[in-house]
């Protein structure tokens, strides 16, 4: 691969279009454009930063994501810079320039700092390798840039821009395969996988992010060393799987995984769905649906409050039917049914969860989805009472938004008509629960008397009868709408003395 070096104004296009390289699909005057107007935007930082460095002897570039992103018309406010000065000395070098100064990522040569609305980081170059049986990599300072990115992930992560003389390095053909949307690794891709595994996850996720294809050599290397991703920290391959997820193209990183085997590794419950077929739609196994049902949800994003990309309402969707390999059960009419497969699906997921150590929080939302992902389906043609909606929206409690959303997702049936009266209904279900919240306040709904209150009428102290108290006037207003207190209260006494008198009987 031919080295690109100069400056970047009218650089581009001439390195793109030598009689050695393909057109590529992207128009070059527009990359050309956004690169210069990307650099006159942060011109304030990076020539005043640049200047510093080099009038200390030392040299500064902009490198990695904000050269990439700025060739893609993507603005960055987060600035990562790679240079031949030690931590020490760079540390010396932005006091008193940046506003506030870290040094957390000391241990591997990076010194962080702010100046006004940019974060930056600056890293010696480096030269970095895994033990084998490590999951941590031995840090070492390299004296070159082309070195430096030599050891990056990819081509497309391995381009630089000199600072102050904006002076562009492309020693590995970053443009040329940032052109035709292709992510390849500088070096062998199998020492570079050997190096660091995660980097077989990163290409599924900025495949993701990018909606880039993946070059063969990658794709083979990454199917042949899968197992390698075992040495990576559970910690690690989550926060790859999270920025997977929640990428614009999340269907491709998945993908990715599941052909090589990655997957097998790192979400087993994902592959083990096409070896299913789903009752409800037997035209695409259940892995098929599962992605359908993915794509879906990130569709309907927009209905939740914070709108989108939202982890636990994505990976609720990748997670829903889980539980369907292990309930499968062939009838003799030739049917195949997966009985309480949300429960079972709500388990798996559960202990996957843990084992990648997400937060409680996370762990519990996406669990609660899963395991109530069907009781839409119990709603029929719209025969449920008031009591149950307000069921429903208890049991669904502050998921509720996010369970709607799963809902609608997952019909993902070729009969139109099937489908639009699977959407009236849910429209309507929905209608009740908006009409009834303004009536009762469901989101905040409680006994009507609360737990002073139960201990005043019942001339009980703090304890175990309390709790039971209240479950069943809870129950019972979910039954009957609100009460008042005084209906409580007699009902209360009524239910209170029934209890009493059946303990005596059974002593």
């Amino acid at each position: 691969m031919r080295r690109a070096t100069g400056h970047l104004r009218g650089l581009l296009l001439d390195w793109l279009l030598v009689p050695d390289a393909p057109l590529p699909p992207l128009r070059m005057t527009d990359v050309q454009r956004s690169v210069a107007d990307e650099l006159d935007r942060i011109a304030p930082l990076i020539d005043e930063l640049g200047r510093r460095f080099r009038d200390a002897g030392h040299e500064l570039a902009l490198v990695g994501g904000p050269v990439r992103d700025a060739m893609l018309g993507r603005q960055h406010n987060d600035l990562d810079f790679a240079t031949s000065a030690r931590p020490e000395q760079t540390e010396r070098l932005v006091a008193g320039w940046a506003e506030a100064v870290w040094d957390v990522g000391r241990a591997f040569g990076t010194i962080g700092c702010r100046k006004g609305e940019w974060q930056v980081e600056i890293t010696t170059y480096r030269s970095e390798s895994y033990d084998p049986t490590s999951r941590k990599p031995d840090v070492d300072f390299g004296d070159s840039l082309a070195g430096d990115l030599g050891r990056r992930d990819f081509t497309v992560n391995a381009m630089a821009v000199m600072v102050p003389d904006r002076r562009f390095e492309d020693p590995y053909g970053g443009v040329v395969d940032l052109a035709h949307r292709l992510l390849r690794t500088p070096g062998r891709p199998e020492d570079s996988f050997s190096d660091d595994p995660l980097r077989m996850m990163r290409a599924a996720r900025f495949a993701a992010q990018l909606g880039f294809s993946v070059d063969p050599a990658v794709v083979a290397a990454m199917t042949a060393m899968a197992d390698r991703i075992e040495i990576i920290s559970a910690e690690r391959v989550r926060d790859e799987l999270v920025k997977l997820v929640c990428a614009p193209f999340p269907r491709l990183g998945l993908t990715l995984l599941v052909e090589t085997g990655l997957a097998d590794r790192v979400l087993p419950e994902l592959p083990a769905l096409a070896l299913e077929r789903d009752e409800h739609h037997r035209h695409k196994d259940v892995y098929e649906h599962t992605l359908i049902v993915l794509d879906q949800a990130i569709e309907l994003e927009g209905r939740l409050p914070g709108g989108g990309p939202d982890f636990v309402s994505r990976f609720a969707a990748l997670m829903h039917d889980v539980g369907k390999p292990r309930t499968r059960k062939f009838l003799g009419d030739g049917t195949v049914t997966f009985h309480h497969h949300d429960v079972v699906g709500a388990k798996m997921t559960r202990k996957r969860m843990k084992a990648l150590r997400f937060s409680n929080d996370e762990t519990d939302a996406v669990c609660q989805l899963v395991e109530q992902h069907l009781r839409f389906h119990g709603y029929g043609s719209g025969e449920w009472t008031d009591s149950a909606v307000r069921r429903y929206v208890r049991d669904a409690g502050d998921q509720l938004e996010r369970l709607h959303v799963l809902t609608r997702a997952d019909c993902t049936t070729r009969n139109r008509r099937k489908a639009e009266r699977l959407r009236r209904t849910y429209d309507e279900l929905e209608e009740r629960i908006a009409k009834l919240s303004e009536e009762e306040e469901l989101a905040s709904m409680r006994p009507d008397l609360d737990g002073n209150q139960i201990m005043a009428a019942l001339e009980i102290g703090p304890g175990r009868e309390v709790g039971e108290a209240y479950k069943f006037l809870l129950d019972l207003r979910m039954d009957r709408g609100p009460l008042g207190e005084d209906a409580a209260r007699e009902a209360l006494l009524e239910w209170w003395a029934a209890r009493s008198g059946t303990s005596r009987a059974s002593g």
